[in-house]
């Protein structure tokens, strides 16, 4: 990496940078290398920090810590309740009349392929799959979900705000309704943690997955909640870790540096503001100083560091190679690239054309983005914009720079 150029980083939804505090908690937690599961001396410290790390993410999720479940990342999180809830009423011996004939699933179009491909995979094992739609602000179907909720429901999955637009969905409303019916409900709760206040108690689910590497943690450490009395089969099978519900020697590292960063969610309302502050104030300039530009599910209620645009004329792809070699990351829900030209599944989802969908560009701002870099970020956005413009009215309609 060339170390003169200044790099500004605008792609916190796909992952976050680790936080101070983390890198200086984690000389102590590499040094505790024993197996808690010992119970002999090296055993003890290993231990301490997984109830450590269990109570402050419990607390900070507004959960009791025997709800929480340590696992690799959101990813494992949604495969573990989504397989899991379907062998459990597959395999039970202890099943009601009713349980048993709770064979239909429901997940909104916009999951995350953690979600939408699990449910794919019981499609295939024969379970009955109604993927709810969404309209182009994002918002879901409510009158579909409503239709196809039924008795035969076992699981209702909806993220709590997606990951391309920033949408925020109705998790309390949505979520009461299955249960009316005797459904239980998960949330993908992977996007919102940071970025909003999460409070598991007063959104009534009974299962929410979160990862910490989208929270200025490590890769590979995330967590489960499982509300008490939410049953399920273990997606991995093992030791007795985790009360049985996750097979597997811990990982204490990444376990407790997630606690470190759980007991930052007091800064979050603060931060909230600052950054839905600066999002606004970028989408303004940039709606003023270039043409031709929609800002998607604008209208709807949207995590507060999230824009996703759309920009006529301009490719995403292209946009995004040509910002990052000026040192600006963003993302793009198009993925124009060799063998695989289809743009994202979540804004054709949303109603968008393709040529819309190809022409989008992702903008996810953090905890640490500054007014400059907004303020630079248009400016250099505006000139990409002009140029590609440019050659498309000359050369025409291109997929490369």
């Amino acid at each position: 990496m060339n170390q003169s150029k200044i790099f500004h980083y605008f792609d916190h939804n796909a992952t976050t940078p680790v936080c101070r505090e983390v890198f200086e908690a984690m000389p102590d937690f590499a040094q505790a290398w024993g197996n808690p599961s010992s119970i002999h001396w090296g055993g003890r410290q290993p231990k301490n920090i997984l109830r450590d790390a269990r109570k402050a993410v419990a607390e900070a999720v507004g959960a009791s810590p025997l709800e929480i479940i340590f696992t690799s990342g959101g990813s494992e999180a949604n495969n573990t309740v989504i397989k899991g809830l379907f062998d459990y009423y597959q395999t039970a011996q202890f099943l009601t009349a009713e349980q048993r004939l709770r064979t239909h699933y429901m997940c909104s179009a916009v999951e995350h392929p953690s979600v939408i491909k699990t449910m794919q995979h019981l499609k295939s094992l024969g379970a009955r799959v109604d993927f709810i739609p969404v309209n182009r602000r994002g918002e879901i179907d409510l009158e579909f979900y409503q239709a196809h909720l039924s008795e035969e429901t076992a699981l209702v999955s909806v993220m709590l705000a997606n990951n391309e637009t920033g949408t925020l969905f109705p998790i309390k409303e949505l979520a009461e309704k299955a249960h009316q019916k005797g459904a239980l409900f998960h949330t993908d709760a992977v996007q919102g943690f940071g970025k909003v206040p999460v409070n598991l108690h007063d959104l009534g689910v009974d299962f929410a997955s979160f990862s910490g590497h989208k929270f200025n943690s490590l890769k590979g450490s995330g967590f489960l909640y499982s509300k008490k009395g939410s049953n399920f089969s273990s997606l991995i099978h093992g030791g007795g870790q985790e009360r049985h519900r996750r097979g597997g020697t811990e990982n204490t590292l990444g376990i407790g540096c997630l606690g470190v960063v759980a007991k930052r969610v007091a800064l979050i309302p603060q931060k909230m503001q600052e950054m839905e502050t600066l999002r606004d104030e970028m989408e303004k300039q940039i709606l003023a100083e270039i043409p031709d530009v929609l800002v998607t599910a604008a209208e709807s209620p949207r995590l507060p560091n999230t824009s996703s645009l759309v920009i006529k004329g301009a490719d995403g792809e292209t946009m995004l190679m040509s910002l990052d070699i000026k040192g600006y990351a963003v993302s793009t829900g198009a993925a124009c690239s060799s063998g695989n030209p289809e743009p994202s599944p979540v804004l054709l989802s949303m109603g968008l054309s393709r040529e819309e969908a190809q022409n989008s560009l992702r903008i996810s701002i953090g905890w640490e983005t500054t007014r400059e870099e907004i303020r630079g970020f248009v400016e250099t956005l505006k000139v990409v914009v002009n140029r590609l413009r440019s050659l498309k009215n000359d050369e025409g309609d291109s997929c490369h720079v």
